[in-house]
């Protein structure tokens, strides 16, 4: 069945559908990893997103249960040059196409995506459709034109929680870190830490749980006073989609816990803490994707490769004189962490916890760890 991704400045791609048969409109991006589909594809931060994907053969290794970072794709369609309907991994449960399907995520594959790439990189990240049921390439641009901008939507408030929940290590424990701190056997008690969830995802928890902290997950908008109430000893912020500046009731409530107790942030928990700080963000023109992006520690002088899943980042210029830059991405030399030490305050733009990616940066998760008892974020020249 024949498949059309329409971009709203007229251009057109045909392809092959798979997934589900349908029509979703998004902004289209491209990610530049070449493994970990299904954790791109369930990672919150891509809601209200198509993701193409410049990695030529996608859907080699299947789909299976574990390693998904939501309960389920969050994706509004996704893009490739050849899909693989043939799954050979020993954890497949099923293949891509049949997952997609089964969770309503239309699909084009066939697709020149080193064109669409080049295409987006000249002209933007810009609104998009996919559709397998109306062929009128003209209909479908008026159709991705009328679709919201990505600024527009609270797409935070789509992806978040709906209560507050106790969350619980996973029995799989694939990664594991050399903190020692699994709290087995220990009788001192673990430190509090409460997630708001602009968007987790489950790596980020499984994280904070390996480095000793008891973790409780609260709503996008849950009040900072009820977030006092729960007496916790430090608090996350994280990853999720969409502009910085719209869940504005994420920045007034991160603002009043500011300088109350350690503080760490990713991704879009990064620009929120930033905005609270009193800082500004931006559009890039078409961010930062995959798991091959070189970021330097400003501290250290290190390189590390990191995974990335962004389209706004910080202004760095406009930090605070309190706070230090730490973190610049090689690339285009973009602000990529800050620390304000007075605030107990660390913040990353990129992902630590990899999923997929390289894990040359999940020392951060012991940093944050380490906060409690230092009292500031580490000014070391080491920071592995």
């Amino acid at each position: 069945m024949e498949a059309i991704l329409a971009l709203e400045d007229g251009k057109t791609f045909r392809g092959r559908a798979f997934g589900a048969t349908g029509e979703r409109c998004g902004e289209v991006v491209f990610n530049t990893a070449m493994t970990g589909y299904q954790e791109v594809l369930t990672d919150p931060s891509y809601r209200g997103q198509i993701v193409a994907m410049t990695c030529p053969e996608i859907g080699n290794y299947g789909t299976n249960g574990s390693d998904q970072e939501s309960g389920g794709p969050q994706i509004e369609g996704f893009v490739v040059r050849s899909v693989s309907v043939l799954p050979s991994n020993w954890r497949a449960n099923q293949g891509l196409p049949q997952y997609l399907r089964e969770h309503g995520v239309p699909g084009i594959s066939e697709v020149d995506t080193r064109a669409l790439t080049r295409h987006i990189r000249t002209r933007g990240a810009m609104r998009a459709i996919i559709s397998s049921v109306d062929r009128d390439t003209t209909s479908l641009v008026e159709k991705a034109r009328a679709a919201p901008a990505l600024g527009d939507v609270d797409l935070v408030a789509r992806v978040t929680r709906a209560s507050r929940t106790e969350w619980t290590r996973d029995r799989e424990r694939r990664w594991r870190t050399d903190l020692g701190a699994d709290g087995e056997g220990s009788i001192a008690p673990r430190p509090h830490c409460v997630a708001y969830d602009f968007g987790v995802k489950e790596n980020i928890l499984r994280l904070l749980h390996e480095h000793g902290f008891r973790v409780t997950v609260v709503p996008a908008q849950f009040p900072s006073a009820e977030l006092q109430a729960l007496k916790p000893d430090a608090l996350f912020l994280s990853n999720g989609p969409g502009d910085p500046e719209t869940p504005r009731y994420a920045v007034e409530n991160v603002k009043a816990m500011i300088g109350q107790l350690p503080i760490f942030g990713i991704c879009l928990g990064h620009q929120v803490a930033a905005l609270a700080l009193g800082a500004r963000t931006f559009k890039l023109k078409f961010g930062h994707r995959g798991a091959n992006h070189p970021v330097k520690d400003l501290r250290s002088g290190r390189i590390a490769i990191t995974s990335q899943n962004h389209g706004y980042a910080v202004d760095g210029a406009s930090l605070p004189s309190n706070v230090e830059l730490t973190h610049v991405n090689l690339n285009d030399q973009t602000c990529e962490g800050f620390v304000a030490r007075d605030a107990r305050l660390l913040a990353v733009q990129y992902h630590p916890e990899s999923s997929p990616g390289p894990h040359d940066s999940v020392a951060l998760f012991r940093e944050f760890r380490e906060m409690l008892d230092s009292g500031s974020p580490s000014g070391r020249k080491d920071a592995r």
